[in-house]
C-alpha cells in the first residue's frame, strides 16, 4: 500500500508540472511583414549658390592680399542680391612651381555660399560675378518645408506596405490585422546641382527649378488573423 500511494503522488505532481508548463505557453500570433515605398513629388523653392574667388601673385601674402579684397566685395553684392545665411566654404593658399620645382608665385581661393529664394537665385549668380567671383558652383536646389513632406512619404509608404500585404492576404486565403511594428529605413537622395558657370555670360542667369522626389521607405509587419 505504501508504494501505490507513493506511485501516486509522483503521477500526481507529474501532472502539476505538465499543467503549470501548459499554463506558461504564450502563442505567438502569426504575422505578415512587407517593404512599403513612399512618394512625393515637389517643385524646389530654395537655392544654394557657392561664389568665391582666385588669385595669383609672386607673394603669399600679395595673393591673399588681392583674395580678400575681392572677396569682401563679393560677399557685399551676395548680401545686396538677397543672399541669406552666408557662411564660408574654402580658404587655401598654395604654391606654384615651375618644372624644375622652383617656387613661381602664390594662389589664393576663398569661396562663400549664400541661400535665396530659387526666384532669385539667377540674380544672385549674376551679382556675385559682377563682384569679381571667378569661381562659381551650384545652385543645390531644396524644398524648405522638406520635413513635411518626408512625413507625407512616410504615410503613402505605410499604406503601400499594407496594399501588398492584402495583396499576400488575398494569394495566401488569410486576413491582415493591425499593426505589429514598423520600421523606417534611412531616408536617401540629395540636392540636384546646377552646372558651374564660366562667369562671362551677358544675359541674366536661368534658373529651372524642375522636381525632386522626396522619398521614404518603411518595414511593416502586420498581424494575421
Amino acid at each position: 500500500m505504501l508504494v501505490v500511494a507513493a506511485v501516486a503522488i509522483i503521477a500526481l505532481l507529474a501532472g502539476v508540472g505538465r499543467h503549470e508548463e501548459a499554463r506558461g505557453e504564450v502563442a505567438t500570433p502569426d504575422t505578415v511583414t512587407t517593404v512599403g515605398h513612399g512618394v512625393v513629388t515637389v517643385v524646389p523653392d530654395e537655392a544654394t549658390v557657392s561664389a568665391g574667388v582666385h588669385t595669383q601673385a609672386a607673394s603669399a601674402s600679395g595673393a591673399l592680399d588681392q583674395n580678400a579684397k575681392l572677396m569682401n566685395a563679393v560677399i557685399a553684392a551676395l548680401k545686396a542680391a538677397g543672399g541669406d545665411g552666408l557662411q564660408t566654404q574654402q580658404v587655401s593658399l598654395f604654391p606654384q612651381t615651375n618644372e624644375q620645382g622652383s617656387v613661381t608665385g602664390y594662389a589664393a581661393d576663398k569661396s562663400v555660399s549664400a541661400k535665396t529664394p530659387i526666384a532669385s537665385a539667377g540674380a544672385l549668380v549674376d551679382a556675385a560675378v559682377k563682384a569679381g567671383a571667378n569661381t562659381v558652383s551650384g545652385p543645390s536646389l531644396s524644398v524648405s518645408d522638406r520635413d513635411a513632406r518626408y512625413r507625407d512619404a512616410l504615410a503613402k509608404a505605410v499604406d503601400d506596405a499594407r496594399l501588398k500585404a492584402q495583396a499576400l492576404a488575398q494569394a495566401g486565403g488569410f486576413g491582415v490585422g493591425p499593426v505589429s511594428s514598423v520600421t523606417e529605413s534611412a531616408p536617401e537622395g540629395g540636392p540636384i546641382v546646377f552646372a558651374a558657370l564660366d562667369g562671362k555670360r551677358a544675359a541674366s542667369t536661368p534658373i529651372e527649378p524642375g522636381t525632386q522626389d522626396v522619398t521614404a521607405d518603411v518595414t511593416v509587419t502586420f498581424r494575421i488573423r
